[in-house]
């Protein structure tokens, strides 16, 4: 099989950007952390202005006031948020070498992820994790995108063939 030079182009791009992936990984746990720690002590703030003000708990609202209303939802987002952030750091402290990956992308928090991409530094890919990702996304483009290129030829000809069969009937 001759290489093809889009092919090999697109492997390239591919091969590099999957290679970035156990970075930002990375840095996105380092958010995850200090995200934890930022909801961690909203809630026990919350707490605190909870007792100081008499009531009994932060997500019970007082009857006929909305404003007690409108923070106990947004404290049950809140724990629901640092629930789920939880969750994602259990998966990334025991999970093996590709379970970091895939618990960040299947259970990623919009937010922070928007923050870790603003502030990302590149790395060379110099873990396992990275050679195998920049590898394999360099072998599935390099093979791939021949087959499409093969299955979009047949279509033009076929097009073509049909085009040329419908000048000729008329």
């Amino acid at each position: 099989m001759r290489a093809h030079p889009v092919a090999l182009l697109m492997g390239l791009i591919v091969g590099f950007a999957l290679s970035q992936a156990p970075e930002l990984a990375q840095q996105y746990r380092r958010g995850l952390h200090g995200a934890i720690d930022e909801l961690q002590r909203v809630i026990q703030q919350s707490g605190e202005d909870s007792r100081r003000s008499g009531r009994t708990a932060a997500l019970q609202p007082m009857a006929g006031n909305a404003e007690p209303r409108v923070q106990a939802s947004q404290m049950e987002e809140v724990v629901a948020r640092l629930s789920r952030l939880r969750a994602q750091e259990n998966a990334f402290r025991d999970g093996g070498t590709l379970v970091h990956i895939s618990a960040f992308i299947l259970n990623f928090d919009g937010p922070l992820v928007q923050r870790t991409v603003r502030a990302y530094q590149p790395a060379v890919p110099v873990t396992t994790e990275g050679l195998l990702l920049a590898g394999g996304g360099f072998l599935a483009a390099y093979l791939l995108l021949p087959a499409f290129g093969e299955s979009w030829r047949r279509r033009r000809q076929l097009r073509a063939k049909l085009r040329a069969s419908m000048v000729n009937e008329s």
